[in-house]
């Protein structure tokens, strides 16, 4: 039985064009946070990629690990393309969720 809610996918970035993450949560706000933060020990932290810059929202967990890992498996350029078709400025879309 698939665990129901709310998941995301989302991507980080160091920069504009910069170092891109990948991942799944199931609270974004505070998953992004704990990466500005640096809670989030690892590659995030190491190579300071915290600004959100795409996230895609699902009903159930299995279907957000199906897209993490069909997006992590994509090349470079095609993740970057699926970035600047929504967010062409790469702005940090963190703001406009962590809004009261």
């Amino acid at each position: 039985m698939a665990r129901e809610g709310h998941f995301w996918v989302y991507i980080l970035a160091s920069r504009i064009g910069g170092t891109l993450y990948i991942d799944v949560t199931s609270n974004l706000i505070q998953r992004v946070h704990e990466h500005r933060a640096g809670n989030a020990a690892g590659f995030t932290k190491q190579y300071e990629v915290h600004r959100l810059v795409h996230f895609e929202q699902f009903d159930d967990v299995e279907n957000a690990i199906k897209r993490e890992k069909r997006l992590k498996a994509w090349n470079r350029a095609w993740k970057i393309r699926l970035i600047e078709e929504t967010n062409p400025d790469w702005i940090d879309l963190y703001y406009q969720i962590a809004q009261p």
